[in-house]
């Protein structure tokens, strides 16, 4: 996996979860870990801002904004409420502008306690992060809690990766190549 290692050296896994250090968190950080064992990986903890993200232009919030505009690869995780993401997540993604990700290369994610909300993931998350610019070349992954912990989350990551895995370095090494940075594409 080579091209993998090449194409993806900075994730940024964004965690939706109100509670820091959530099941949520834990999935997304293995979810990156799957796609690009080497990367860099950096957590943005949404919880951590819920302070500033209703004073527009707050430090800490254009922080974060900074850094999933820095990578090669982005992991959006939410748990399921009330069958889709959560408030606080979304409140983060209004700081973004129209296409302002620049195709980047993003992997939807949700946590939930039964597959009855397993669509909450296509139907809820990937169309706001395609509105800012997001590129989902893959399935949105919906997670069991149960299956956080467990051998059950590390298969259901290998299998992933194995079916698109290739899909998610072509888009970060296309992006890579046509010079997409920070900032291009934002209003």
């Amino acid at each position: 996996m080579s091209e993998d290692e090449g194409a993806i050296g900075r994730v940024v896994v964004v965690v939706g979860n109100p509670k820091v250090g959530s099941r949520t968190a834990t999935a997304g950080r293995a979810a990156a870990a799957a796609v690009a064992p080497t990367a860099e990986v950096t957590t943005v903890e949404v919880a951590e801002l819920a302070g500033g993200l209703f004073a527009w232009g707050d430090p800490a919030v254009a922080a974060a904004k900074a850094t999933v505009l820095g990578a090669d690869l982005l992991v959006v995780a939410t748990p399921v409420y009330k069958a889709s993401y959560t408030g606080l997540l979304k409140s983060f993604l209004d700081q973004f502008g129209r296409d302002e990700l620049g195709a980047l290369a993003t992997v939807p994610l949700m946590v939930g306690a039964a597959p009855l909300h397993s669509l909450a993931v296509e139907e809820q998350l990937r169309p706001v992060l395609v509105e800012i610019g997001a590129s989902c070349p893959t399935r949105g992954l919906y997670v069991l809690e149960s299956a956080i912990g467990s051998g059950d989350l590390q298969t259901q990551l290998a299998e992933f990766v194995g079916l698109w895995g290739p899909a998610l370095t072509a888009v970060a090494g296309a992006r890579s190549v046509a010079g997409v940075e920070s900032g291009v594409g934002a209003r």
